[in-house]
């Protein structure tokens, strides 16, 4: 649905595409350089725009977001923009209350305890209209970028959100949600279900917002072996793809490549290769030459 010059909703006509072009498989001239922590920790002017007002705030200023995702492309020559958000966005937006606690990071007062609980969480219809702020905030970095690279879109995958609405927040051992898989298989499934059925249209309506390409988190891959990994994340990492890119022709619009991260997830690399996503992300503990040895042989 993107044309030469002004594309879907207007947008301006993409001048460096090399980072699509090498999601979709293509030759580029050079690879394509991206930070997945683009909104820059690392950066004083970050962190000056951060203090004025909490996280989650920040996550639902449009404006905050735009110029949060901008500041790194004024200091480095990158490729792509990823923009600025939270994967908590979604439990937040299916009724629990979530706060970023300085120091400690993500906390949420009433964590799943019970297979009652799931009852507290509102109809994952209802996600993608409740983040209305993050598809303004896409649509307004999109134009802010003037087509100088493709903008990123992303959500967290369907265990690694339970992970943290059962535990409550960070852990190093995910124990309380690892419990739930093993004690509550059946609630497990319900719960990861009205996740994904959250993710699909969320990440459908970040493609309309203006989002060139997605990625999936699957933070907390790392917390499962090949089992569980096989049992309770993989088929809903599978599902998000299938779905969100038949919901998008649907729609008619064009596709858009996806990207699976799974952190710590070297034991599914060939699972996650034929997953349903264009790009397989690799973390610092894999060898890039040695996962490439691995799925061209696949």
């Amino acid at each position: 649905m993107e044309a030469d010059g002004l594309g879907l909703k207007g947008f301006p006509e993409l001048k460096n595409d090399t980072f699509l072009r090498a999601a979709w498989g293509e030759e580029t001239d050079y690879t394509p350089v991206w930070c997945m922590r683009q909104a820059g920790r690392y950066l004083p002017e970050f962190r000056e725009t951060r203090a004025a007002q909490d996280f989650f705030s920040t996550c639902r200023s449009p404006e905050a977001c735009c110029e949060l995702t901008l500041q790194p492309l004024r200091r480095f020559p990158l490729d792509a923009a990823i923009i600025f958000s939270d994967i908590l966005v979604v439990p937040q937006a299916l009724g629990m209350e979530v706060t970023m606690v300085p120091g400690k990071g993500p906390s949420f007062p009433e964590p799943l305890r019970e297979e009652r609980d799931l009852e507290r969480l509102r109809d994952p219809a209802v996600v993608a209209s409740e983040l209305g702020y993050v598809f303004q905030a896409i649509t307004l970095t999109r134009q802010r970028l003037a087509g100088r690279v493709p903008l990123i879109g992303f959500a967290g995958a369907p265990w690694t959100l339970m992970a943290y609405m059962v535990e409550g927040g960070g852990s190093s051992t995910m124990a309380q949600a690892k419990r739930w898989l093993y004690q509550r298989p059946q609630a497990s499934h319900q719960l990861l279900r009205i996740l994904t059925d959250a993710l699909i249209p969320y990440l459908v309506g970040q493609v309309v917002a203006g989002a060139q390409a997605l990625q999936l988190f699957e933070s907390h891959a790392g917390h499962l072996g090949p089992h569980l990994f096989n049992k309770f994340a993989l088929p809903y990492i599978r599902d998000v793809a299938k779905q969100v890119k038949a919901r998008l022709q649907e729609a008619g619009l064009a596709p858009v490549p996806m990207i699976i991260f799974a952190k710590d997830g070297h034991f599914a690399l060939e699972e996650l290769a034929e997953a349903g996503y264009e790009v397989v992300g690799l973390d610092w503990t894999v060898a890039p030459k040695k996962a490439r040895r691995r799925l061209d042989s696949w």
